[in-house]
């Protein structure tokens, strides 16, 4: 019988890459994560790592390893969920992470909603992109993630992770002052997008969805923007609108149902919303702490609905 503890190293690894994050991660000296490794090839009777450069891979042995491990550990996991179920009150830690605009507009609400229901449950949250979140995730890092997906860029679907919807947020030009070309705010979308071709834009970083889908999005308009702004602060990126400094593309739930404080222009059709969805490992989905947090997440859309007034229809 294989050592669980040794093949969760062996699955760490894939998932983190290196032995130091392995070691990082889990709290352990890199050589102890090495000697664990090499006990369990003992074990196996195989060679499981192979050096490539100054680090090493996965044989196809030991993927061969990992995928059973990853059966195994979904199926402790659906049994942690039975027995959380079977318990009259929920405790625990519940690790979440979510990006930016969801964890201002939605998680605050939700937290309280959770407070009130299962006072012994400890939910835990981090600021992270969905870039980061997402294979945090599968390592078990987290339990639940908040993520988000832009129109005509559809997201990588990991294996063993669960996909739930929460909204669809929408998303606007946001004009900067002065407008000063009658076609960004007389126009229809596509010419009051072209308006802006000379404009400097702030955008996120390089590498994510956004910055993908807002790239691709002033491309297809006929210009390549001048992002003289990066981050993915949308705070920033509003108040950067706001002064005059910067064209950009904002969502909904940016102003928190608020009414928007700069001028809005829809978008061309088929680039007018985000995906807004929660993940969850396989397995993981029926535990109560999930289904607590997925139910307040929704609610907490429920009761921003109700509030929110001013952004304009597409």
């Amino acid at each position: 019988m294989f050592d669980l503890h040794r093949l969760r190293l062996l699955r760490e690894l894939k998932h983190r890459g290196t032995l130091a994050a392995v070691a990082a991660a889990l709290s352990y000296a890199p050589s102890s994560v090495s000697q664990q490794l090499s006990q369990l090839e003992a074990e196996v009777g195989v060679r499981l790592l192979e050096p490539v450069g100054r680090r090493v891979r996965l044989t196809e042995q030991a993927e061969i390893l990992v995928a059973h491990t990853e059966a195994v550990l979904e199926r402790l996991e659906r049994a942690e969920a039975d027995i959380a179920t079977s318990l009259t009150d929920l405790t625990g830690t519940l690790r979440v992470a979510s990006f930016q605009t969801a964890a201002l507009a939605l998680v605050p609400t939700a937290l309280g909603l959770l407070r009130d229901l299962h006072p012994r449950l400890r939910v835990h949250v981090t600021h992270m992109e969905p870039e980061r979140s997402l294979p945090a995730l599968q390592a078990r890092d987290f339990d639940l993630v908040i993520a988000e997906e832009y129109p005509g860029n559809p997201n990588p679907r990991p294996a063993g992770l669960e996909q739930e919807d929460l909204l669809d947020d929408p998303l606007h030009l946001a004009l900067p002052a002065p407008a000063d070309r009658p076609e960004a705010t007389t126009g229809g979308p596509l010419a009051a997008l072209r308006s802006l071709a000379a404009r400097p834009w702030v955008m996120e970083p390089e590498g994510t969805a956004a910055r993908h889908w807002a790239m691709t999005l002033c491309r297809n308009a006929g210009f390549e923007p001048d992002v003289r702004f990066e981050t993915t602060d949308l705070l920033l990126h509003l108040r950067l609108v706001e002064q005059g400094h910067a064209a950009a593309f904002l969502p909904d739930l940016v102003w928190n149902a608020q009414h928007p404080s700069v001028t809005l222009r829809p978008l061309p059709r088929g680039h007018r919303t985000r995906r807004i969805f929660t993940v969850v490992r396989r397995g993981r989905s029926r535990h109560p702490a999930i289904l607590a947090c997925r139910d307040a997440l929704l609610r907490a859309v429920g009761l921003r609905s109700g509030q929110a007034g001013g952004t304009p229809a597409p």
